[in-house]
């Protein structure tokens, strides 16, 4: 039997993304039939391969979900937190199967966030190559001006690194608020209230409201639901997986 490379397998099993798998065999994680596995290594669905010890299982028997879910505010976006704070993964107890979050939102941050238990879409969506559009809803502290807009749109340094250019449109401005429209192609950490802090601005409420070609729309706060056959062929697209 033909082997596969053994990160494209972990990913396939839906523990985590290729660029965890291959961190984690770096870190001398990941074993194969109980020997230490080793970047560039191989392995077939015969193989026992496992992960801190836990068995991966079968992927030909693994069946692939993707799904929606609008995240509230107020939960942070992890499997399990050590300050016993409130999870996303709370909100999917009662789906039947072990799906893990694509991307992240800040405890602060609501919206749209993807879940899925396919490692290689993960990847895709969360690759900086693919400049897949993120779509947000930011409402600031005004006043707004035409500056702090020219700059956000045309990319400004956080963390040492400038911002790609983003799509920036005043949605709102009225008293007491501005709600503004960004569009960003990258996935950087907490980078819309970076970006607005980098340019004079505070952020009241932060919302996202689609990723690529998929949006939130009516899905309630603490909601979920599957994608769509269309919603997975459109976003498949967006990657560049036909």
């Amino acid at each position: 039997m033909e082997k596969i490379r053994l990160q494209k397998l972990i990913a396939e099993s839906g523990m985590c993304s290729r660029r965890k798998a291959e961190e984690l065999i770096k870190q001398g994680k990941v074993t194969v039939n109980g020997r230490a596995a080793h970047i560039g290594d191989g392995a077939t669905l015969k193989d026992i391969i496992a992960v801190d010890g836990i068995k991966l299982p079968m992927v030909k028997k693994r069946e692939k979900y993707y799904i929606m879910l609008n995240k509230p505010r107020g939960y942070v976006t992890t499997m399990s937190d050590e300050l016993d704070r409130r999870c996303v993964t709370e909100l999917l107890k009662d789906f039947p199967e072990r799906v893990y979050p694509v991307g992240r939102l800040d405890r602060n941050s609501e919206g749209l966030l993807l879940f899925t238990n396919d490692g290689n879409f993960s990847n895709d969506i969360m690759h900086p190559s693919r400049h897949v559009s993120k779509t947000y809803r930011v409402t600031v502290r005004p006043p707004v001006s035409d500056e702090q807009l020219a700059r956000l749109a045309a990319g400004v340094e956080i963390d040492g690194r400038k911002t790609l250019p983003a799509t920036v449109n005043v949605l709102v401005q009225e008293q007491g608020r501005v709600v503004l429209q960004v569009i960003i192609r990258e996935g950087r950490n907490r980078q819309i209230r970076k970006m607005c802090e980098a340019v004079g601005l505070e952020v009241a409420r932060l919302k996202r409201t689609a990723i690529g070609p998929l949006r939130l729309g009516m899905l309630k706060p603490g909601a979920y639901r599957e994608l769509t056959s269309e919603e997975l062929r459109a976003i498949r697209s967006a990657v560049g997986d036909k």
